[in-house]
């Protein structure tokens, strides 16, 4: 019997065990501890920003840094359509209001010239426009120089959903180091991981301690309980930090074995017509390749994307679609929105393919198997 490929499962082994095992050992199990700050530490430097806050998931992240910088109700916030629900959902717990922006064709990234205009509008109809929140698609990353530009020009500030690019890099400068905060997710599928957990990261000390403070359910520093606000029980755990810890040591080999799997669909479906690997080739080697995805033209192709779906799970092979954009979720609607059906376009005909660094040559070789057998 074969096994199942997953699509993106977490790559752990002996270091992570051994790391898990010291935090045990040392006795500090709570959320806190030096696991917790190293990880913090380490974390923080290679991106190149002053502080990094670990937080129990990415969606923590993202409350957080809109609540840092003032975020909430009555405010808008313009933010990419095509992403996980957890975008959205972290800016409905401020209360503010997502407004939905489309997509370039690209790589499924937010349409930069789209924003400035739903940024002028906003303006010109007098909303109060709280922040931006563009999303890194499957770890390819935004126009990070753009946006940032548009975001000084409307004084806004910029918090970027880094949750699927961490290891990425925008002009050189590695993911994490853009906006007033950056976002980053570590779910067990994702680049790396501690098993849940998110990270934000901030070069201003009263945004990070403002970060911490919430995350620690808002507790003064006094003996006894005291709250002069609502917080939220946000905090990594010092024993997931310990696994985080020995991921990130090991980021940059599975970084690149992600780069070898995408060169191998590439290879195949460069030579099929109707079909493209999702992202630019030439960006390859700035991504972290965290998932490759097909887009399909059925009219070209003679097959479509829900087509290698079946055939791929007929071999007990997971793959997904891409994201269904939040202005056609049933939670968002009646949201605002600026559409040009490139989000929707991709998430009919793209189709996201196992990707993950643990991924054996003998899997993957399954994998393009099916893949020939579907695109002749």
């Amino acid at each position: 019997m074969t096994r199942s490929i997953l699509l993106s499962p977490p790559d752990v082994g002996p270091s992570e065990a051994a790391a898990v095992a010291r935090a045990v050992e040392s006795g500090w199990v709570a959320p806190v501890g030096p696991e917790l700050t190293a990880f913090e530490r380490e974390a923080a430097a290679r991106v190149g920003r002053a502080h990094a806050v670990a937080v129990s998931s990415g969606t923590a992240a993202l409350h957080l840094s809109l609540l840092a910088a003032g975020v909430g109700p009555g405010d808008v916030v313009p933010t990419s359509t095509m992403t996980f629900a957890a975008t959205a959902n972290a800016i409905r717990y401020t209360g503010a209001r997502p407004v939905f922006v489309d997509s370039t064709d690209l790589d499924g990234n937010i349409d930069v010239a789209l924003l400035g205009s739903v940024l002028r509008r906003l303006r010109d109809d007098g909303h109060r426009i709280g922040a931006v929140v563009p999303v890194d698609l499957l770890g390819h990353v935004v126009d990070y120089t753009a946006i940032g530009a548009l975001c000084d020009e409307f004084t806004v500030p910029l918090i970027a959903d880094a949750a699927e690019s961490f290891g990425s890099r925008h002009r050189g400068r590695p993911v994490g180091a853009f906006g007033f905060t950056s976002c980053v997710s570590f779910n067990g599928n994702k680049i790396m991981t501690t098993s849940g957990g998110g990270m934000v990261f901030t070069d201003s000390p009263d945004v990070a301690e403002r970060l911490r403070h919430l995350a620690t359910q808002a507790r003064q520093p006094v003996a006894h309980y005291e709250h002069k606000e609502v917080g939220y029980n946000y905090r990594l755990s010092n024993v997931l930090a310990a696994l985080g810890r020995a991921q990130l040591q090991r980021l940059d080999a599975m970084i690149e074995r992600r780069r070898v799997v995408r060169a191998a669909y590439r290879d195949v479906f460069d030579s099929v017509p109707g079909a493209r690997v999702l992202g630019r080739a030439p960006q390859d080697q700035q991504e972290n390749c965290w998932l490759t995805a097909v887009v399909v033209d059925p009219h070209r192709a003679g097959w479509s994307a829900p087509d290698l779906g079946q055939a791929l799970a007929a071999a007990d092979i997971e793959s997904r679609p891409l994201w269904k954009p939040m202005h056609l979720q049933p939670a968002h609607a009646g949201s605002d929105a600026a559409v040009t059906g490139v989000a929707e376009a991709l998430f009919t005909r793209g189709l996201t393919l196992p990707s993950g660094s643990s991924l054996r040559d003998d899997d993957l070789d399954r994998v393009l198997a099916v893949i020939r057998s579907v695109a002749g």
